[in-house]
């Protein structure tokens, strides 16, 4: 219920913000606007305000909205009220009518960034786990446990690292940027700090998910080696562990912290042809002061059609946190700033996948959305609202695209209108309006395929 709630909710929000953004443009530059609807189908809510000509409706469908505007291309228009019909307008009342939506998305992103940036957000410090094998955290020399100062793009000034999540984001835009990172790290807070590059553009990205930051090699905070709570009927219950167990070594290997102990149980398999088993060894535990030896044979799992071993157990202690919040000005420059990042990265992904150079996995579709607004919102009020600004970011991307269908393709029409002095006939407009809603069908049902793959065979 609450992951409905939470979708609804975003989704209902979102839409008004953009339908907003047409109708109060509209207003100012004159135009009599008939209906302001969220949603589609059959009416469950409506009313006019006194002195108005609007008429708002909430339809029973939230997954779109609409501004429906005075037209003569939509119906006869008195010659009094000509003036104020929306295809009468100059080339530039049109033009900021139909942008108005996307960039009222953008504005809104805006706010929701300054306002987590103002109340503040708890994070995981910048202190980060166990590299995977073979990445290239590992190839530049950590090991785990570094508290990570000062970051930047090579050739950039130096950033301040207030938190992992602030790293990550900038280690994700090197990569698909293929720009190397520079990293200045102590192996403790307060140490002498050393300087190492991280050669991302040597990286192939075509997806950004948990595979970036494997070849990266920095998936998590850093946390204690520990065993929480425990499943019935599990690996971990078999082998006798126990809740606040801490793990020193698996086998001939000395354990160091949670990243590395998960990702040795994850490869603690033994392959004999098309079949996998659980690969027995020896735990070395910490127990109430005590060390205890004790055998462990993981489960043997199976993840994106790869074997894994899993113990049915939480592995790890909470990460050390910190509250990341900024002043006034800047926790407005620094949303302004985010925002724009996010803009970018958004329409270099799109023209990737394109063009080939991105897999068509990245999309997401309703239930991905869906899925993720229920987490964030069980994570608290900072969480969701950097969720509604992310999706707010991505809708004004995508409206903006050259589509037929969407606001971006109507500004096309207006460019070459002002290139030509010409309006786009109706003939090739209803040609461009079938393609746009042919490729717009067809991205939808990569999203949800998408959506499907995710939930039911990745779970």
């Amino acid at each position: 219920m609450t992951t409905l709630l939470a979708f609804l909710a975003a989704l209902g929000l979102l839409i008004a913000i953009h339908e907003y953004g047409h109708y109060r443009m509209a207003v100012v530059c004159g135009v009599k606007v008939l209906k302001f609807s969220i949603g589609f189908g059959k009416t469950i809510f409506k009313w006019q305000p006194k002195h108005s000509d609007t008429e708002f409706v909430i339809g029973l469908l939230p997954l779109g909205g609409f501004v429906k505007m005075l037209d003569e291309r939509e119906g006869a228009v008195e010659p009094a009220q000509r003036h104020m019909a929306f295809n009468t307008q100059s080339l530039w009342k049109r033009s900021a009518i139909v942008a108005a939506g996307p960039i009222a998305n953008l504005l809104l992103a805006i706010v929701l960034y300054a306002a987590v940036n103002w109340i503040g957000v708890q994070e995981p410090k910048a202190i980060i786990a166990s590299p995977t094998a073979e990445s290239l955290a590992q190839e530049a020399g950590f090991k785990g446990g570094e508290h990570i100062l000062q970051a930047a793009f090579v050739n950039d000034d130096w950033q301040a690292i207030d938190s992992l999540e602030e790293f990550r984001w900038l280690l994700t835009r090197g990569a698909l940027n293929k720009q190397d990172v520079k990293i200045q790290y102590a192996h403790s807070e307060g140490g002498a700090s050393q300087e190492v590059s991280l050669p991302l553009s040597k990286l192939d990205v075509h997806e950004v998910d948990s595979t970036l930051f494997q070849k990266i090699g920095i998936l998590a905070p850093w946390s204690a080696p520990t065993i929480g709570a425990i499943q019935t009927a599990s690996a971990a219950e078999r082998a006798g562990l126990k809740e606040g167990d801490l793990v020193l070594s698996v086998g001939s290997v000395d354990i160091v912290d949670a990243q590395q102990l998960r990702q040795t149980i994850r490869g603690s398999i033994h392959k004999n042809g098309l079949t996998s088993t659980g690969l027995t060894q020896e735990w070395l535990v910490e127990r109430a002061g005590q060390k205890v030896n004790i055998k462990v044979e993981p489960d043997v799992k199976i993840e994106n059609q790869t074997p894994v071993g899993k113990i049915g157990a939480y592995v790890g202690s909470v990460p050390a946190l910190t509250t990341v919040n900024y002043g006034l000005l800047e926790g407005f420059s620094r949303a302004i700033n985010r925002t724009w990042e996010v803009s970018v990265l958004t329409v270099r992904m799109f023209v990737k996948m394109i063009i080939g150079e991105a897999s068509l996995k990245n999309l997401s579709g309703p239930l991905t959305i869906a899925d993720y607004a229920g987490k964030s919102a069980q994570l608290g009020m900072t969480s969701y609202l950097v969720f509604l600004a992310l999706i707010s970011v991505s809708l004004g991307v995508l409206n903006l695209m050259p589509l037929p269908v969407l606001d971006g393709g109507h500004l096309v029409y207006y460019v070459w209108e002002a290139i030509t002095g010409n309006q786009v006939s109706e003939h090739w407009m209803e040609r461009f309006q079938r393609g746009g809603v042919a490729i717009l069908f067809t991205m939808m049902f990569i999203a949800l395929y998408n959506d499907l793959i995710r939930l039911f065979v990745n779970t």
